[in-house]
């Protein structure tokens, strides 16, 4: 394995929450449905297997050791990656509904994050029906292992090796340092700015954050772009305060029916930030940092909601909070491995935040795999030990699809919280209807 290839501090971070808790089951993933091919018919595995043996020379580092389907796939997401083999696996599930069939994949945090996992993806499917040839795929490094699968399980066996070096790391940083010194003191006061957030004013108590099981429940919202966008193009902001605010508005909505205490100061969302440069979408490994939102869930107005949301995200971006996670981060690479576990639990502690919402564009285009069109994602978030909910938000082809993944036991109430989204963006569409309607007549 070369060097740039191994796992980095952050990546083993992954591996070393879900050895800390058994509660933590720290992959991503995702369900890729399809119509039928031609003829109405599913490929077969033994295709599926000569597709991905051919792509995945492409990427060394996977050579490394409805209701019904929803079910199924929460089932599939409770069982952790076996770490003797290769941290990635892939289901050809068929007998949907109406002929279709899907692609359930599920990835270690530790090799991907979800940004890198959609490049990932984009390298398995086409982007027409019919692609015009396939190229061979690139020699692959001397001593990878080879892609054996079984069953309808497929992933090939190897080892999975981490990497020290923090020598080395320590050299960089203090190179860095000398040469970016107006970025190094950026970084230190959003490091001085995270420390204070962690250690003073922490996270609120929240029924989200008490210990759960490795059983999770998987539900699914979909909505279209479009309507995102109006809200935003009437309301200002960004699709992402559009998506946020709808996430604040269903956890006010679950709260509620819980008749739990609404936290003035509001529900803290981490929510990754993607730090690959132009060029480096599909560059495996963990290339993200963080931002800390507060999400107003004690304000019933939707549309004030919708501006505290707003402005809460934008000062975190705009205080360079992002920069200061990922220094925290770094940090780790200095640290001996005998520390990485306690690091890696303060990182994803329940004091630091209480519910992850990530949100990754895919492509704006539909895709295909053997000819059939893909035609709905369904997104996967990881839980860390005391954080029962997770929300994941794919777009794809024109629609957005909320992943809502929650801990089984605890959150036996899941789709009061999918309904809250339903009713948010809808609320939200008025507002945004409502504010259009002068600006037309004038």
């Amino acid at each position: 394995m070369a060097a740039h290839d191994q796992l980095t501090a952050l990546d083993a971070t992954f591996l070393e929450l879900e050895q800390a808790d058994d509660s933590a089951l720290m992959h991503i993933g995702g369900a890729l449905v399809f119509e039928p091919l031609p003829g109405g018919v599913t490929p077969g595995v033994d295709e599926l297997r000569r597709h991905l043996e051919h792509r995945l020379a492409r990427l060394p580092r996977y050579r490394q050791n409805e209701r019904g389907f929803l079910d199924w796939a929460s089932d599939f997401y409770s069982h952790r990656l076996d770490r003797s083999r290769p941290l990635w696996e892939m289901v050809l599930l068929d007998g949907l509904a109406d002929g279709r069939w899907a692609l359930v994949w599920k990835t270690h945090h530790c090799l991907v994050d979800g940004v890198g996992s959609v490049g990932v993806v984009g390298l398995l499917l086409d982007d027409e029906a019919v692609p015009h040839g396939t190229a061979d795929p690139p020699e692959t490094q001397a001593g990878d292992p080879g892609e054996a699968a079984h069953g309808w399980f497929l992933h090939p066996p190897g080892p999975v090796r981490q990497t020290a070096g923090a020598g080395l790391a320590a050299a960089r940083a203090g190179a860095h340092a000398l040469i970016h010194p107006r970025e190094v003191l950026e970084r230190s006061r959003g490091v001085v700015d995270l420390l204070i957030r962690d250690e003073l004013i922490a996270a609120p108590h929240s029924s989200l954050n008490l210990p759960i099981g490795s059983t999770r429940r998987i539900a699914t919202v979909h909505v279209e772009l479009e309507e995102l966008r109006n809200i935003r193009s009437a309301l200002g902001g960004t699709v992402n305060d559009v998506i946020l605010c709808a996430a604040t508005a269903a956890l006010r909505k679950l709260l509620l029916a819980r008749g739990e205490d609404l936290p003035r100061q509001g529900l803290r969302a981490m929510v990754p930030v993607n730090i690959r440069v132009d060029g480096d979408r599909r560059e495996l490994g963990n290339k993200v940092s963080s931002l800390f939102v507060e999400l107003p869930v004690a304000e019933g107005d939707p549309l004030r909601r919708y501006e505290l949301v707003r402005a809460a995200a934008d000062k975190q971006k705009a205080g360079g909070q992002a920069l200061a996670s990922a220094t925290l981060t770094g940090l780790t690479e200095l640290a001996p491995p005998v520390l990485h576990a306690s690091i890696a639990r303060s990182l994803f502690a329940k004091r630091l935040f209480n519910v992850t919402i990530t949100n990754v564009p895919a492509s704006p285009s539909p895709l295909y795999a053997f000819g059939a069109p893909m035609i709905d994602v369904i997104p996967i978030v990881p839980l860390a030990a005391e954080h029962a909910l997770g929300i994941a938000i794919v777009s794809y082809a024109g629609g957005v699809t909320f992943g809502l993944c929650a801990d089984r036991s605890s959150v036996p109430d899941l789709d009061v919280l999918k309904d809250g989204i339903v009713t948010s963006v809808s609320e939200l569409l008025a507002l945004a209807g409502t504010a259009a309607a002068p600006a037309e007549s004038a």
